[in-house]
């Protein structure tokens, strides 16, 4: 469903059920919002990202088009 099509049916609500949906939709921002300040951080492990990135072999040789302001 589209943003927009959820729009068209909220809008189609009379006024006392759009405004449950609000509070609805304010209900759920908050539970998501404590959900996460819940959650702990996993600490990083070092060199997880190991073979992750592949660096050329000439990364750090001169590069032909900076060659007149060497």
């Amino acid at each position: 469903m589209t943003a927009t099509q959820l729009l068209s049916k909220i809008y189609s609500l009379p006024l006392e059920k759009q405004k449950e949906v609000e509070d609805f939709i304010d209900f759920l921002g908050e539970k998501l919002k404590s959900e996460v300040e819940k959650k702990p951080l996993e600490k990083r492990q070092f060199g997880c990202a190991k073979g992750f990135f592949k660096m050329s072999d000439d990364f750090d040789e001169p590069l032909e088009d900076f060659k007149d302001y060497m």
